[in-house]
């Protein structure tokens, strides 16, 4: 959901397009404009419940890990195919992707999806987008259906950094510049860590934290900071 606020995007935090080595992102509300997770739960008659608990933890409220484990476990015993249907017909990107995203590979940008959600999700969107990297959650499944678990250690803020960090370190110093975009308080690590870290349609923890934002229009606005020079 869009703020009320108009966009910052100051034109003294641009960074010349083949300086840029790394685009990370979030996926669930910000590459994408729903949470996977609360339209699973749907299937299982239980959105209002998860979509409650998922909304406070993007607000920093609760414990990320904590919070996820919680609403995994509303969807037990569900049927994987519904984790399809949820691609098919409820997945919609973000504004503005195709074209952020089209951009970064005409100039040899590597992008990573990074998320507390999904790798069913993830994957379909490396495919569709052509991300050179993706790190997401694996949802637990047995004889068709999903388990409430999830298997692994579970994608956090602090991973999102990690992950960041550990790929501008293999970077060429020529294009050592990294980007960050993300809406949650689970991404802000991650927003910090970065060259340039950008506040997309964030929550009120997130935007006032990060001094880039797009708070109004889509993730093509971007560009106007990555200019080809």
């Amino acid at each position: 959901m869009s703020s009320n606020e108009p966009n910052r995007l100051p034109a003294d935090r641009a960074i010349p397009i083949n300086r840029v080595g790394l685009i990370a992102m979030d996926m669930d509300s910000t590459a994408i404009t729903i949470e996977c997770i609360d339209e699973i739960a749907d299937f299982a008659g239980v959105k209002t419940e998860v979509s409650a608990i998922t909304a406070a933890a993007m607000r920093g409220e609760l414990d990320f890990q904590e919070s996820l484990r919680q609403r995994v476990r509303c969807l037990q015993g569900l049927s994987v195919k519904v984790l399809d249907e949820v691609y098919e017909s409820r997945l919609r990107p973000a504004a503005g992707l195709e074209d952020l995203m089209r951009y970064a590979n005409a100039h040899a940008v590597k992008t990573l999806l990074i998320s507390g959600g999904f790798t069913y999700f993830t994957e379909r969107m490396r495919t569709r987008f052509g991300y050179t990297y993706t790190r997401a959650n694996t949802l637990g499944e047995h004889d068709g259906k999903l388990t409430g678990a999830v298997c692994g250690a579970i994608v956090d803020s602090l991973e999102k950094e990690r992950m960041l960090k550990f790929l501008a370190a293999t970077l060429p110093a020529s294009r050592n510049a990294t980007v960050a975009l993300g809406d949650g308080a689970n991404d802000l690590p991650m927003l910090h860590a970065a060259t340039l870290g950008v506040a997309c349609h964030a929550k009120p923890k997130v935007r006032e934290q990060v001094p880039v934002a797009i708070n109004v229009g889509g993730l093509d606005l971007l560009i106007s900071l990555l200019p080809n020079t």
